[in-house]
C-alpha cells in the first residue's frame, strides 16, 4: 500500500499520536509535589501512583484497541481513544481528591493507549521487515522529543498557574491530534480478500503464543519497559530530591531523553545495514554491563550528580537501540492479525513493566542505587529470555 501522506507529515502524526502517552506522564512530573500538597498526600512515594495508575490503564486499554482496530478500522479506534482521553482529562482537571485524580488518570491511560497500539498496526500495514524497524525508529525519534520538552513545559505551567493548568495543555494536545487525524489520515487497514481468514481475539492469542519469537521478544520487552517505568516513576525523587535540583529537574530529565532520541536516530541509520537482532542484542549486553557497573559504584559511594546523570544517559542510549527493534521482531510474523497482536503484546509489556518498574521505584531510599540495581536485574532477565528463544548461537545475528 502506498504511503497515504508525505513521509514527514506521516511521521509527525504518528509521533504525536504515540506521544500522547509520554506527554501525559512526563509533563506531570514537576507538579507531583504540588499535587501532593493540594490533595493532602502525606507519603511522597504515593505520588508515584499518578504515573503507575496511568500505566495500568494503558495496559488494560491496549487489550481493546487492537481488536477494535482490526474490526472497525484504524481511524475509528484512534478517534474513540482520543475522545475518551479528552473526557478523562477534563475530569482530572476538576479533581478535588487524590482518589478522584487517580481514577481520571486510569481512564486517561485507557484512552491514550489507542495511539501506541494503533500506530504500531498502521506502520505494520504499510511496511515490513527492516523497513518497518527503520520507520518505527524515525517515529520514535520524533516521539522522544516529548520527554525532552514536556517536563520543561510542565515546570513553566506551574510557575504561572496551578498543576490543573497542565491538564488544560493535555486537553489542547488531544483535540489537535483528533483534528489532524480526522482531516488527514485515510484508513490503512487492508480489506481481507474474499475467503481470507479473520482472526478472533482467541485465535490471535493462540497465534501469538504459538509463535516463539513473538512470545519471547514480548517477554523481554516487558522486562525492558520496566526499566523505563522505574526511571520515570522515580526521576523526580532522584534528581529533584536526592540531588536537590529543584526547578532544574527538567534539565536532567531532558538530558536523558536527548540520548534516547540520539539512539533512535542511530537505529534508523544502522538497522537496515546491521539487522534488528545484532543491533538490539549488542545494546542489551551493553545496557547490562553499564547498569551493573553503576549499581556497584553506587553501593560503594554516593555518586556525584554528573556521574549519575552520565550513567543514566548511557543506559538509555542503549535502551533506545533495544525496544523498537524488539517490537519489530515480535510483530514481524503477525501480519494476519497485526492490530490484535499489537494489542496483546503492548498490554502485556505495559502491565509487566508497570508492575516491575513500580516495585523497584518504591524502593527509593534517598539514593540512585535502587534504580541502577533494578535496571541490572531487569536487563539480565531480558537477556536470559533472548538466549532461551534464540539460543546462544542466535545472539548478534545480522537479521
Amino acid at each position: 500500500m502506498p504511503l497515504p501522506l508525505p513521509l514527514r507529515e506521516f511521521l509527525g502524526l504518528m509521533a504525536l499520536l504515540m506521544s500522547m502517552t509520554a506527554m501525559s506522564i512526563d509533563i506531570m512530573l514537576p507538579s507531583l509535589p504540588d499535587i501532593g500538597a493540594t490533595l493532602g498526600v502525606t507519603n511522597p512515594n504515593n505520588l508515584q501512583l499518578v504515573v503507575s495508575v496511568y500505566m495500568f490503564g494503558m495496559a488494560i486499554g491496549q487489550l481493546a484497541w487492537g481488536p477494535l482496530a482490526d474490526r472497525l478500522g484504524r481511524r475509528p479506534a484512534l478517534l474513540m481513544g482520543l475522545t475518551l482521553f479528552c473526557i478523562a482529562t477534563v475530569v482530572a482537571l476538576a479533581s478535588q481528591s487524590f482518589p478522584q485524580l487517580l481514577a481520571a488518570r486510569f481512564i486517561q491511560g485507557l484512552g491514550s493507549s489507542a495511539g501506541r497500539i494503533v500506530v504500531t498496526a498502521i506502520v505494520r500495514d504499510l511496511f515490513s521487515g527492516r523497513e518497518m524497524a527503520r520507520i518505527m525508529s524515525m517515529v520514535m525519534m520524533v516521539f522522544i522529543m516529548v520527554p525532552i520538552l514536556a517536563p520543561s513545559v510542565g515546570q513553566t505551567v506551574i510557575l504561572f498557574g496551578s498543576w490543573r493548568w497542565i491538564f488544560s495543555v493535555l486537553l489542547v494536545a488531544g483535540l489537535i491530534a483528533m483534528a489532524w487525524l480526522a482531516i488527514r489520515l485515510p484508513e490503512t487497514r487492508k480489506e481481507p480478500e474474499p475467503g481470507a481468514r479473520r482472526y478472533t481475539i482467541a485465535q490471535s492469542l493462540q497465534l501469538v503464543l504459538s509463535t516463539h519469537v513473538t512470545t519471547g521478544y514480548a517477554f523481554a520487552s516487558g522486562f525492558m519497559f520496566g526499566c523505563l517505568v522505574c526511571y520515570i516513576a522515580s526521576a523526580q525523587q532522584v534528581f529533584g530530591q536526592a540531588y536537590d535540583l529543584g526547578r532544574l529537574f527538567p534539565f536532567a530529565f531532558g538530558s536523558v531523553a536527548v540520548f534516547l532520541a540520539l539512539a533512535s536516530f542511530t537505529n534508523s541509520r544502522l538497522v537496515q545495514r546491521l539487522g534488528m537482532r545484532r543491533l538490539s542484542h549488542t545494546a542489551l549486553v551493553a545496557f547490562l554491563a553499564l547498569s551493573s557497573s553503576f549499581a556497584a559504584l553506587a553501593a560503594l559511594m554516593t555518586l556525584p550528580f554528573w556521574l549519575a546523570l552520565g550513567g543514566m544517559c548511557a543506559c538509555f542510549y542503549c535502551y533506545g537501540l533495544i525496544l523498537s527493534n524488539f517490537n519489530a521482531i515480535a510483530m514481524q510474523p503477525m501480519g494476519a492479525a497485526a492490530g490484535t497482536a499489537a494489542s496483546l503484546i503492548g498490554s502485556y509489556t505495559t502491565a509487566v513493566g508497570a508492575v516491575l518498574g513500580t516495585m523497584i521505584a518504591r524502593q527509593f531510599n534517598g539514593s540512585i542505587l535502587p534504580v541502577f540495581a533494578g535496571f541490572a536485574a531487569l536487563t539480565f532477565c531480558a537477556l536470559l529470555t533472548i538466549i532461551v528463544i534464540e539460543g546462544r548461537n542466535g545472539l548478534f545475528r545480522g537479521e
